[in-house]
């Protein structure tokens, strides 16, 4: 299982901060893009990710919870991303977005809120990202039902991330059914020690 850091921040300082302290351990990084439409609050602008300095061997991991994420891939191309995953819950067209992400040149990625079923999956998705609790800034509980949702996925012969809430009291459950990129927030140091130890 690939253990990678997430930042989700509002102030471009903040997120910058968070990139300088995981960047030696986690390749790839995850930047969460909120427009204030899914969820409550704006995150920092993403085009600011470029002002980082010495990020060359950095994947950029840009996860889309915004309102019709297909309009924001050139966006993502601009900064280099390595992978775009946007919400479905906020595009037309599944099929679509994965086309025109793959289209570029980056790996395209599903996600799904906790609450959304997983519904069709077009064959050329690279990664299914499932919440492991609410989208969004708001700090709530990993919810365990995920579980259920990550089987059916595995089933269906796609590779699984989860993101939200995930902890040292969790990690290995989730690694038991078959999800094999762990996004951690608060978390990130102390789980990725302990698995690499």
């Amino acid at each position: 299982m690939k253990i990678i850091a997430t930042v989700l921040e509002q102030k471009f300082s903040e997120a910058e901060e968070r990139v300088e302290r995981v960047k030696e351990k986690s390749r790839w990084i995850q930047v969460d893009v909120i427009d204030g439409i899914f969820a409550p609050g704006k995150s920092f602008e993403l085009e600011l990710l470029g002002r980082i300095e010495n990020c060359d061997r950095v994947l950029w991991d840009i996860h889309l919870m915004v309102k019709e994420p297909i309009k924001w891939v050139e966006k993502c191309s601009f900064i280099d991303a390595s992978r775009v995953i946007g919400q479905v819950e906020m595009m037309e067209n599944r099929e679509e977005f994965v086309d025109k992400v793959k289209g570029i040149g980056m790996e395209a990625g599903l996600a799904f809120d906790i609450d959304t079923e997983i519904g069709e999956i077009p064959k050329e998705t690279d990664l299914v990202l499932l919440m492991g609790r609410k989208a969004g800034f708001e700090s709530k509980d990993f919810e365990e039902r995920v579980l259920e949702k990550v089987k059916e996925v595995v089933k269906r012969g796609f590779k699984v991330g989860v993101d939200g809430g995930i902890n040292m009291e969790n990690i290995d459950k989730l690694e038991e059914a078959g999800v094999e990129i762990a996004y951690c927030g608060g978390q990130f140091e102390k789980i990725y020690d302990e698995k690499n130890k």
